[in-house]
């Protein structure tokens, strides 16, 4: 009978989890859904508002620019009135602000709509990994992050599928509003969420914390372990800003920042936001096809990043997908270059083109994608964590703005071979910042984490 009870108590308590981190994780939809609206909508606005090549840019950079905003407060918000509640005004944030969107007929007023929609990816690209490392149980910790990506690349992919699907109706506002489907559902669905345990015990709530726990593991033994590293941790917290100075933060939130900058410079969004450009570019006579199969293989490339994260470890997957986009951005810059007289490319050319596209997309899904979300929602210690993944997340945002403002821009100046070269250059810096200074952080929980970074362990073997 004892047994019994276990098992119940145990497969009650792994959906539970799954039933939350999936919600939590319907921010990534958001996310990738708006990321991927520019594609595919872009010629509609230029067509309405009779923009340049450079107000074509603000597009995407407005979005971009309002969700490092969004990232920049949501550290305080989360701090101050919970994980629970910062989801729910994300969600809020979406409707709102794509209705309002939806009803703008000037390019100004437009602007404001995009960067009021990206303040609200911001706040949920923040909370939502933060959330996610909070609820989920460590030797499943990396999978559960990673579904926030998954649900990225899936949102990528269906708005590649719908643009595609009412393209007929040359209205963007038509194709903006299949968002208010998924941001109704995500911001219905987390009122049903728990408040993360170990913010609850941040704010001096133990009872509360305990029946949290009770919910989201497997037993007893489990619950009192991390219920009393969790509340030990918090006791040797460094008050308020003074974090600033002490040098084991410097130390996480330059490698974080670092991190962030190295997942925007090897141009994964030039390829999110402007593929259809570059195949048309390479002469393909339906792009829009080819920019569907990237989705596709960025959805499912993330699938296989979920089921290895927490098998193989960050590091290992971190090496492979570098090789992979480093390689291939090399190869697709080669071919770019050797038609810069203007010369269309051939059918094999443009085969080859299309075929390292995909291995760009997929050595960026399985690795950089998941896993630089997964590490930096993991190695901030607890009193930290709301500001070090505001500083991380609104940095990702930065850098994703400067891709999206000025990749055209690029392409039109130095030629889409130099940009792809760039891509590339980047990927081999990446070798260096993973091997010297990245951590393996499987199977060990946050806890430990932060109890040898304060211990002044170099910041490599923080998660031995």
């Amino acid at each position: 009978m004892e047994q019994n009870i276990s098992s119940s108590s145990r497969t009650n308590a792994n959906h539970i989890v799954l039933r939350v981190s999936f919600i939590a994780a319907l921010a990534g939809l958001l996310f990738g859904l708006d990321v991927a609206y520019v594609n595919g909508t872009l010629d509609f606005i230029v067509q309405e508002f009779n923009l340049s090549i450079a107000d074509s840019g603000k597009v995407a950079g407005y979005l971009l620019a309002g969700a490092a905003t969004g990232a920049l407060f949501s550290g305080w918000l989360s701090r101050k009135f919970g994980r629970k509640k910062v989801l729910i005004l994300a969600a809020l944030a979406f409707t709102g602000s794509i209705l309002f969107t939806i009803s703008t007929h000037t390019f100004d007023i437009f602007l404001i709509g995009r960067f009021a929609t990206g303040i609200a990816v911001g706040i949920a690209s923040f909370v939502a990994p933060l959330y996610l490392s909070e609820i989920a149980p460590f030797k499943s910790r990396g999978a559960l992050i990673a579904m926030y990506q998954l649900m990225i690349t899936i949102g990528i992919f269906a708005m590649f599928i719908s643009n595609a699907l009412l393209s007929h109706t040359g209205s963007w506002r038509i194709m903006l509003a299949v968002l208010l489907i998924p941001s109704i559902v995500m911001l219905l669905s987390s009122f049903t969420l728990p408040e993360s345990p170990r913010w609850v015990i941040l704010k001096g709530n133990h009872d509360h914390a305990l029946s949290i726990l009770s919910r989201i593991r497997h037993n007893k033994e489990e619950i009192e372990v991390e219920f009393n590293d969790i509340k030990k941790n918090v006791q040797n917290k460094t008050g308020g800003l003074k974090i600033l100075t002490s040098g084991y933060f410097k130390k996480v939130i330059i490698l974080g920042i670092m991190l962030q900058c190295l997942q925007q410079f090897t141009g994964i969004n030039a390829f999110m936001y402007y593929s259809q450009k570059i195949f048309a570019t390479a002469g393909f006579t339906n792009p829009t096809v080819s920019t569907i199969i990237v989705g596709l293989v960025n959805v499912l490339t993330t699938i296989v990043a979920i089921k290895f994260v927490d098998k193989i470890g960050r590091k290992p997957i971190l090496y492979f997908g570098l090789t992979i986009l480093t390689l291939s951005c090399m190869v697709v810059g080669y071919i770019f270059n050797s038609h810069m007289n203007g010369s269309m490319l051939s059918s094999s050319e443009q085969y080859t083109l299309l075929t390292f596209c995909l291995l760009f997309i997929f050595g960026f899904a399985v690795s950089l994608g998941p896993i630089i979300w997964i590490v930096c929602a993991e190695i901030f210690p607890l009193e930290s964590r709301d500001l070090g993944i505001t500083i991380t997340t609104m940095a990702n945002w930065v850098f994703n703005a400067i891709i999206g403002q000025y990749t055209l821009i690029w392409f039109n100046s130095m030629g889409v071979g130099q940009t792809f070269y760039m891509f590339a250059l980047a990927g081999l810096i990446g070798f260096i910042l993973v091997n010297l200074f990245t951590p393996e952080t499987k199977n060990i929980t946050l806890e430990e984490i932060e109890t040898n970074l304060k211990a002044g362990r170099a910041l490599r073997h923080i998660g031995n």
